[in-house]
C-alpha cells in the first residue's frame, strides 16, 4: 500500500493527504467532543491529561527519531551502493582496452547489455518493491563467460584480466545489495508502533481542555499536522527506490557507461 501510494502521489498530494487528514480528524474530533461535553472545555483533568500526554509524546518522539534516523541512514546507504556498483561496472569498461580489440569489444557489448537491463527492466520492478534477480541473471552470466572464455597472454593482459574478473565479484556483490535493499521495509511492530502510535496520540491531544475554542484548535491542529508530516517522513523513506525520493539509476547513465544511452 505503500509503495503504491508513493509511486501514485506526488510529495506534495501526500503531505495533503496525511497532514490534512489528520488535522481535519483532529478538528472534527474536537468540535464533536466540546458540543456533547461542554464541561470539557475547563480542564479539569488537564494536570493528569498533561502528564501522560507529556510522557505518551515524549516516548513516541523517541520511536520517531529512531525510525527516521534508521530508514535515512538505509535510504542514504542505497544510494552509496548503487553508485558502487555503477562505479564498479564502468571500471571493467574502462579496463577492456587492455585486451585485443575482438576481447575489448565483448566486453563493452556484456556491459552494455548488463547496464541496459539494469535500468530498463529492473530498475521498475524495484521501484514497485518487487525486484526479480532472475531479470539480470543472463547478462551477469553472459559478462562472466565473457572472461572465462579468455585466456591472457601477455602479463599486462594477465593484471588487468585478474582485476577485472575481481571487479566482477564486487558488481554482484553490489548487484545483490541493490535487491535486497528495493525489498526493505520497516518490520510489523515498528509500523504498528509508529502508525498505531498516531492514532493513540491524536485523541489524547483532544482530552486536553482549553477554554479558548481557538487556542484549543491551534493546539490539536499543530499536533495532527507534526504526526502527519512525520508519518509522511517514514512512509517516504521506508522505501528507498519509490516515491519522490527514491535512488536514481543516474549513475548507469553517466561517465563511461554514458556511451550505452546515446
Amino acid at each position: 500500500m505503500g509503495i503504491w501510494l508513493l509511486n501514485n502521489f506526488r510529495t506534495l498530494a501526500l503531505a495533503g493527504l496525511l497532514g490534512g487528514g489528520a488535522v481535519l480528524a483532529a478538528v472534527v474530533g474536537l468540535l464533536v467532543l466540546r458540543r456533547r461535553f461542554p464541561h470539557h472545555a475547563n480542564g479539569t483533568h488537564n494536570e493528569m491529561i498533561g502528564v501522560v500526554l507529556g510522557m505518551y509524546a515524549a516516548i513516541y518522539g523517541i520511536i520517531l527519531a529512531f525510525v527516521v534516523v534508521a530508514e535515512w541512514e538505509g535510504l542514504n546507504e542505497a544510494e552509496t551502493n548503487v553508485a558502487l556498483e555503477a562505479s564498479q561496472t564502468a571500471e571493467v569498461l574502462r579496463d577492456a582496452p587492455a585486451f585485443p580489440s575482438g576481447q575489448e569489444r565483448r566486453v563493452t557489448n556484456a556491459v552494455g547489455a548488463y547496464v541496459r537491463v539494469v535500468v530498463d527492466e529492473q530498475w521498475p520492478l524495484m521501484r514497485d518493491g518487487q525486484p526479480d534477480p532472475n531479470v539480470t541473471n543472463r547478462e551477469v552470466t553472459a559478462l562472466y563467460k565473457v572472461f572465462q572464455d579468455y585466456e591472457p597472454r601477455t602479463e599486462a593482459e594477465k593484471t588487468y584480466y585478474e582485476q577485472s574478473v575481481s571487479t566482477l565479484g564486487e558488481i554482484a556483490g553490489a548487484r545483490r545489495t541493490r535487491l535486497s535493499d528495493a525489498q526493505q521495509s520497516l518490520p510489523s511492530l515498528l509500523n504498528i508502533l509508529v502508525y498505531g502510535g498516531a492514532l493513540v496520540m491524536l485523541p489524547l491531544t483532544l482530552l486536553y481542555g482549553i477554554r479558548s475554542l481557538r487556542a484549543n484548535l491551534m493546539f490539536v491542529v499543530s499536533v495532527a499536522a507534526l504526526i502527519g508530516v512525520s508519518l509522511l517522513l517514514c512512509l517516504t523513506l521506508d522505501h528507498p527506490f519509490a516515491g519522490d525520493l527514491a535512488v536514481s539509476p543516474a549513475p548507469f547513465k553517466e561517465g563511461v557507461l554514458a556511451q550505452f544511452w546515446r
